[in-house]
Formats: structure tokens, C-alpha cells, sequence
């Protein structure tokens, strides 16, 4: 089967942690895309500025331009009426067919967030899921009910081979947990760094550093994540 990984976030903007995390996870679990979705306006951030749909689309597609297993999803900024993770999933279930295997990352934050998603035990059941570890914490599991925390599979210090061996042979619908990625940088740090005006060719790609730039985008505001 092929797999496909689906990357959803307000990518506010996208950032070298969150290519570092595509490309360390199409290696670690043999994907064939990494298809990455960015929100209208995520349901939880709406009380906070965000910058807009057009602008986070073209700085993804910036990203992402040179990237031959990258691919770029508008499926929730063609629905901003049904913004939940359910909704989407609901939507790309029905558009992929039963030749591809789908798996949803997630980083660390939304994980333990996760019981404030909307309808939340079904999401954790419509695909496989990766949690991605932030570096130098270890993910925890007792905030989950005994029923999702049978189906998480723990590959922190795994190499790839065995990464792949256990997906291979594990049935859909697992949760995987995974430290592969080192890169820690947040968009917190970018939207910082724009707005005191530092260089940020060391936290975003070189042609999202100069969209930024030309843009104005973050340049009179600071803003949580």
C-alpha cells in the first residue's frame, strides 16, 4: 500500500522544524508524500491574529517547491465552514482509496491537547497517527483512556528498519510515538525574530526569510503560538 502522511497546522508561518520533520519522517517510515494542510484558521487559535490563508499557502508552497515527495493540500481552505480535524479526515478518507494507507502527525503539544479536539477518540481511530517528540522530552500517554493507549506503539530510539518492520506489520490505526526529529524551532521564534527585525534565514527557508521580508508579515506584532 501506499502511505501517505497528512501534515495539518496553521503554518504560521511553516518553518525549518516543520520541513525537518517531513523529510526526517518520509526516511524513517518509507512515505511515499507528506501532504501538508494548512488551516483556515485553526478552531483554537482563532482569538489570535493570524496571518492569512494566502499568505501561509504561499510561503508552504515556497517551502515546499523543491521537495519532490511534498505535496500541498487546500482541502481546509475550500471548507473554512468545517475547520475540525474530523471534518478533514472525513473529507481526504473519502478522496484517497483503499490502496493508500494515511497517517496524521501531530507534534507533542497537540498530543497532550488532544481531549480538547472536537470528537477527538473518533479522530484518534479514522487514520494511523504520528506523534512527533519534542527534543529532549519524552511523550506522555496517562492523559488517554486504556482503550487509545493499547493502540500506541512507542518507537522513541528506534532505528528506521524497525520503524518500518512494525508498520508493516501492525494493523491500521495505531499511534505512533517517534523522537527522530531534533530540529526544535517554533513559529513563536519566527514571528519573534520578524518583528525585531533579526535575520531568519536559520529558522525558515531562504525563500519564505525573503517573503517575510517583503511582506511586512509579523513586523509590528508578537504573538503566541
Amino acid at each position: 500500500m501506499r502511505r501517505v502522511a497528512l501534515y495539518g497546522g496553521t503554518f504560521d508561518p511553516v518553518h525549518n522544524g516543520h520541513i525537518a520533520v517531513a523529510r526526517a519522517l518520509i526516511s524513517f517510515f518509507a512515505f511515499d508524500a507528506v501532504s501538508f494542510i494548512p488551516a483556515y484558521v485553526a478552531p483554537h487559535k482563532r482569538a489570535a491574529e493570524v496571518a492569512s490563508a494566502f499568505h501561509r499557502f504561499a510561503m508552504l508552497a515556497l517551502a515546499t517547491q523543491d521537495e519532490e515527495r511534498f505535496r500541498l493540500s487546500t482541502v481546509e481552505l475550500e471548507a473554512p465552514e468545517r475547520p475540525y480535524t474530523v471534518d478533514t479526515l472525513t473529507r481526504l478518507r473519502a478522496k484517497f482509496n483503499d490502496s493508500t494507507r494515511l497517517f496524521f502527525i501531530m507534534g507533542a503539544d497537540s498530543w497532550e491537547e488532544i481531549k480538547t479536539w472536537r470528537d477527538w477518540e473518533q479522530v484518534l481511530t479514522m487514520t494511523d497517527h504520528i506523534v512527533v517528540a519534542r527534543p529532549g522530552h519524552t511523550l506522555r500517554t496517562d492523559h488517554v483512556t486504556p482503550a487509545i493507549r493499547a493502540r500506541i506503539v512507542d518507537l522513541c530510539g528506534a532505528k528506521a528498519d524497525e520503524a518500518r518492520r512494525t508498520l508493516g506489520a501492525s494493523e491500521e490505526g495505531r499511534i505512533f510515538l517517534t523522537d527522530v526529529v531534533t530540529v526544535d524551532v517554533s513559529a513563536t521564534q519566527v514571528r519573534r525574530a520578524a518583528s525585531e527585525g533579526r535575520e531568519l534565514r536559520s529558522l525558515v527557508p531562504a525563500p519564505v526569510a525573503e517573503y517575510i521580508r517583503k511582506h511586512g508579515l509579523y513586523s509590528n506584532r508578537l504573538k503566541g503560538e
